[in-house]
């Protein structure tokens, strides 16, 4: 039977200081048998997200090496970006690959949760599958008001308690972690500098307005230009390509269309099916991008 396989796609809010960036990615190499398979961040979302995979034991000391090292050195009284946020180390979900269930990837969650509340004293907040509260599965009702709003709420609002930690807020802020299944981070750039378009855009096709399913949007400006930028939390029922016509559509009908578009981390090779690079303007996209294509290059699977 194959060994069992787990992936980890924490977010850290830095996405400008490569020297920040270095120390946490040699952190996580640092940990015997675990594979670091990608890194994307950018300046705009100030932000970086970084792909491990490997065994469940291994791959969760490799993230709590990384909180610890990111806690170490990123300020959020300091940070400044377009996406929201809650901690240096903002969201650390664990993923099933191989001979591992969303059961064993919630016990890592909350393993890990227990392991940096008590031995890092960051307030830790269960999300996702691995919620101990209906009202936090989602990540966004964790993020309400970011770290400055959680500063003053952590510890007077009763609802905004940890579920492990300290109900207080210093510089390194709180961290999400948990469970689910695979995620395609996936961004389009249009061709305006209007943000007001983009957040537009984004209210129209988010399942939480009633558009497509299982997808979460917002507008936000990167690199001068507005950028829809979407979390598709279930590909099989919306798939890239979907996705993509449906900005595709809202823009024209706002007066603009579509520059390109980017993939944030890697992608399972069953969402890219049916439809090519091209086709969605997809920019810098390599097989590489792909999470088998990489699990096999780094030696976790075989042909």
């Amino acid at each position: 039977m194959p060994a069992p396989l787990v992936e980890c796609v924490p977010n850290f809010s830095e996405g400008c200081n490569g020297g920040t960036i270095g120390a946490i990615l040699s952190a996580i190499r640092a940990v015997p048998g675990v594979r670091l398979l990608d890194s994307s961040g950018d300046r705009d979302h100030n932000r970086t997200v970084v792909t491990i995979a490997g065994s469940p034991e291994v791959v969760a000391q490799a993230a709590f090496a990384a909180i610890a090292r990111a806690a170490d050195r990123i300020d959020l009284r300091l940070h400044k970006g377009v996406h929201p946020r809650i901690g240096a180390t903002d969201v650390v979900p664990f993923v099933p690959i191989r001979e591992v269930t969303i059961e064993d990837c919630i016990a890592l969650a909350r393993a890990l949760g227990r392991r940096v509340g008590g031995e890092l004293g960051l307030p830790v907040y269960l999300y996702g599958e691995a919620a101990a509260r209906p009202d936090r599965k989602i990540l966004s009702a964790i993020r309400r008001g970011e770290y400055e709003g959680l500063v003053a709420a952590i510890g007077t609002d009763p609802a905004r308690a940890p579920d492990f930690g300290p109900a207080r807020l210093g510089s390194a802020g709180a961290t999400a972690i948990g469970a689910r299944n695979p995620l395609i981070a996936f961004n389009i750039y249009l061709k305006t500098d209007n943000l007001g378009t983009s957040r537009e855009i984004a209210r129209r096709i988010r399942a939480s307005s009633g558009g497509l399913p299982a997808l979460q949007a917002m507008g936000v400006m990167a690199g001068g230009r507005a950028q829809v930028s979407m979390n598709m939390l279930d590909f099989t029922r919306t798939p890239v390509p979907r996705a993509y016509g449906a900005v595709r559509a809202e823009a024209a009908s706002l007066g603009t269309e579509i520059d390109c578009s980017e993939l944030i981390g890697l992608i399972p090779r069953a969402a890219c099916r049916d439809w090519s690079a091209a086709d969605v303007r997809l920019e810098n996209f390599s097989e590489s991008r792909i999470l088998e294509v990489r699990l096999r290059q780094v030696g976790l699977i075989e042909d």
